[in-house]
């Protein structure tokens, strides 16, 4: 049997010291915090923005699609995939319902989120981001809608 050279003990020690070192801190996710979302471009919603719409007040807005894409990235990709598409962990939301059919359902889900027997299927996002950067994320899924 062949002795292992010292490149490989080294690399092989070098991996054990940096797992042991850091592998507790090493996070699937990453940070999970919610991310701030700058909605000060987009018109007021009602007059303290405390009233809950179901109907999206930005769709077709190109600000609100523009910043919505944004706050999709860096708040919902992470379970929701890139672009809308799901690789399995939360539902694919290509495939919400479009336009004004889909928009309570998608407000009510946002604002309070999901759980089912005490698991939390969802952060309840709507008092964390806001509504307006709700349906600003909403107008940037109707972009990515299919069939």
């Amino acid at each position: 049997m062949k002795k292992p050279s010292l490149s490989a003990l080294t690399l092989f020690a070098a991996t054990g010291l940096f797992t042991a070192t850091i592998g507790t801190r090493v996070f699937a996710h990453g940070n999970v915090l919610p991310q701030p979302v700058d909605t000060s471009a987009l018109p007021d919603i009602t007059p303290n923005n405390d009233t809950w719409l179901t109907k999206n007040p930005y769709r077709g807005n190109a600000a609100a699609i523009k910043i919505g894409e944004s706050a999709y990235g860096q708040n919902c990709a992470r379970c929701h995939g890139l672009e809308a598409i799901s690789g399995g962990i939360a539902p694919d939301l290509r495939y919400l319902d479009a336009g004004e059919a889909g928009d309570e359902w998608f407000a009510d889900r946002y604002h309070h989120g999901s759980a089912r027997d005490g698991k939390v299927y969802m952060p309840p996002l709507g008092d964390v981001l806001g509504q307006k950067a709700g349906w600003a994320i909403r107008s940037w899924l109707d972009t990515k809608h299919q069939e």
